[in-house]
């Protein structure tokens, strides 16, 4: 039976052979493909319409039921689409160990309307709530990403107040964080001042995404900053639009290993960031591995389906995932991480 992830590349593939507006509405449903929640050859068995799936209209339903009634032979995706998992797929790896899924605590990297986000703090929480998670990280943008909406130390402060205030009325513990853009050299835009009052920092690259040369120094210069403990969606790549970096990844999980520093599976169903091939790398290493879904929306939460299934597709263990510790555990990290950067880099803590 031809599966999504298939149905994913032939629109994709369609799409260059159309032009605008058939482009566009094809390579939307080629992302889109990604979160069907079920196989799109099951509804036509069913005999539904494939308009019940986001994205298909009349002229793409009739593309997929011929593929669907006439499969292709295999066909192996570009670099630019390959290593993605859909829902369902992901789906299908977590059924095998229901307990992989519950034994998640919290989502490591959350977005809000501080920066970019469609959901206030208090609703993040509530939707954290609703799922049964000890805890949540409020990882707004730094204001060096001024397109996201970055924040600066003075509205980080003034978040903090805020998050304090939802901490007092909820379960959940909202952890205070942040996504700070690091240049291509790995330093930061937050003052290390600031940064040291947070529960958490993620370390993310935000420009140069397209150079072709092998980046394994500013991998390893940013995990060498001493104010990130994690960092995030390290490639930089997008489905369908942006590969990523290209670098050592033995050498630069041997640094996170080294360090004890986590690296991330940013669940966002665009991003998968790490892939499961490269997660294989990370294992050998044993390094900490961080989940975040890159919400930017309480709904978006459930994309946690991606981050866990690919963890366990790569056999992490249980044991180097952050978001399986409670957050006491979690916070101790943390601070060790912090005691060793600081020594290691001559600063007092």
């Amino acid at each position: 039976m031809i599966r999504n992830h298939t149905i994913a590349e032939l629109l994709a593939r369609e799409a260059d052979k159309v032009s605008f507006p058939a482009q566009r509405a094809l390579r939307r449903a080629s992302r889109r493909a990604l979160l069907w929640e079920e196989e799109a050859a099951d509804v036509v068995k069913t005999g539904r319409s494939l308009t019940e799936l986001n994205g298909i209209g009349p002229y793409i339903e009739k593309l997929i039921r011929g593929w669907v009634d006439s499969p292709p032979d295999e066909i192996e995706s570009p670099a630019l689409r390959s290593d993605f998992l859909t829902l369902t797929e992901a789906r299908r790896i977590l059924a095998r160990t229901p307990n992989w899924s519950a034994s998640v605590k919290g989502d490591l990297q959350v977005h809000t309307t501080w920066s970019d986000g469609e959901g206030s703090i208090e609703e993040m929480s509530v939707a954290a709530r609703a799922r049964g998670y000890e805890y949540i990280a409020i990882t707004d943008h730094s204001k060096g990403l001024k397109i996201a909406g970055g924040i600066n130390e003075e509205q980080i402060e003034q978040q903090g107040k805020e998050i304090a205030a939802v901490n007092g009325s909820g379960s959940v513990t909202v952890l205070r964080s942040l996504e700070m853009n690091l240049n291509p050299q790995g330093q930061g835009d937050i003052s290390s001042s600031c940064l040291r009052k947070l529960d958490l920092v993620l370390g993310c690259f935000h420009s140069a995404l397209r150079k072709l040369t092998d980046q394994t120094d500013r991998y390893v210069s940013a995990l060498r900053n001493p104010d990130i403990q994690i960092l995030g969606h390290p490639r930089g790549r997008i489905y369908n639009f942006r590969t990523g970096l290209s670098a050592n990844w033995k050498k630069v999980f041997d640094v996170a290993a080294e360090l004890d520093k986590a690296v991330e599976i940013d669940g966002y169903p665009d991003r998968q960031d790490l892939s499961i091939s490269l997660l294989k790398i990370a294992k050998k290493a044993d390094c900490r591995i961080s989940l975040g879904t890159d919400s930017h929306a309480p709904s978006q939460l459930r994309f946690m389906e991606f981050s866990a299934a690919a963890a366990f597709s790569a056999g992490i263990r249980a044991s180097r995932i952050l978001n399986f510790l409670p957050k006491a555990e979690l916070l101790n990290w943390v601070d060790d991480v912090r005691h060793k950067s600081a020594r290691a880099s001559g600063r007092k803590t």
